[in-house]
């Protein structure tokens, strides 16, 4: 299934580390207003209030009002199709650390260092 080359898709939405910081300050706090948003990024408002009607237009985000401020909450659940396709590597991440640790466990049994220690280098006491 390609994807949209975008910011209205997920995927290119979070490409920005400061959308993704957006969602970590909202995950971490549950709700959070634009000027919470903008003393926690040091970012200008204007450069915040864009990066929020991204996640916004994407479903990242939901906002409602409360007077004269905009109360920004994460929409985590839209998050899924990352969490889909990236767990589709999760077995490739799991088989190189299980074969990281066979081959520490054969080469405990075997007696052998795991890094031989370097014969020019001298020891520094102190």
């Amino acid at each position: 299934m390609p994807r949209a080359a975008t910011t209205a898709d997920v995927f290119n939405a979070i490409a920005e580390p400061r959308r993704r910081e957006i969602l970590d300050l909202l995950a971490r706090a549950g709700e959070l207003a634009v000027g919470a948003l903008v003393e926690a990024l040091r970012l200008p408002q204007p450069a915040v209030s864009k990066h929020l009607g991204v996640l916004r237009a994407v479903g990242l985000v939901s906002v409602k009002r409360e007077g004269q401020r905009r109360v920004y909450a994460i929409n985590a659940a839209e998050l899924r199709p990352v969490h889909q396709w990236v767990s589709n590597y999760e077995r490739l991440w799991t088989h190189q650390v299980d074969s990281i640790q066979r081959r520490a466990e054969r080469r405990a049994r075997m007696g052998s260092p795991t890094k031989k220690p370097n014969p020019q280098r001298k020891e520094v006491r102190s």
